[in-house]
């Protein structure tokens, strides 16, 4: 049904992949299908905010994140699942809909967690991207 899936991850929380990951896995176990795994990077391109981070911060820290991805491939997704590893920058929805479209993603997972009150006011980043996609979402509680 879909052959390019989008995973949005957040490396350092658990509850961001724990359910969505299999879900995406199941939805790529097809013959053309590929899981694409995405972490996004606060932005540090605003000159009041990088003028406090050394000149080749940014760099670094995509390095990183690309390197902690791909193990987080090698050690949670099977192997004859097609994956690879996207980090972007910026705000998390906006990032997650720019990279849907630079892989053509057919289908967008994400996790959600139960919305708190601040929630209903701001809105939540899976609810953001629900809202904007040009691809269907699947948001996994």
């Amino acid at each position: 049904m879909y052959d390019d899936v989008l995973l949005a991850i957040d490396l350092d929380d658990q509850d961001s992949w724990r359910k969505a990951l299999p879900a995406a896995i199941e939805v790529c176990k097809r013959p053309n299908g590929r899981l694409h795994l995405l972490t996004v990077l606060p932005g540090y391109g605003m000159s009041i905010v990088g003028q406090a981070f050394p000149a080749d911060y940014e760099a670094q820290a995509k390095q990183k994140a690309s390197e902690q991805l791909k193990k987080f491939i090698g050690d949670h997704v099977p192997e004859d699942i097609q994956a690879d590893a996207l980090v972007d920058e910026g705000s998390i929805y906006d990032g997650i809909l720019r990279t849907s479209k630079k892989v053509n993603a057919g289908l967008i997972v994400v996790a959600a967690h139960r919305p708190e009150f601040k929630d209903y006011l701001l809105g939540p980043n899976a609810a953001r991207v629900v809202r904007h996609a040009d691809c269907s979402v699947l948001v996994v509680r």
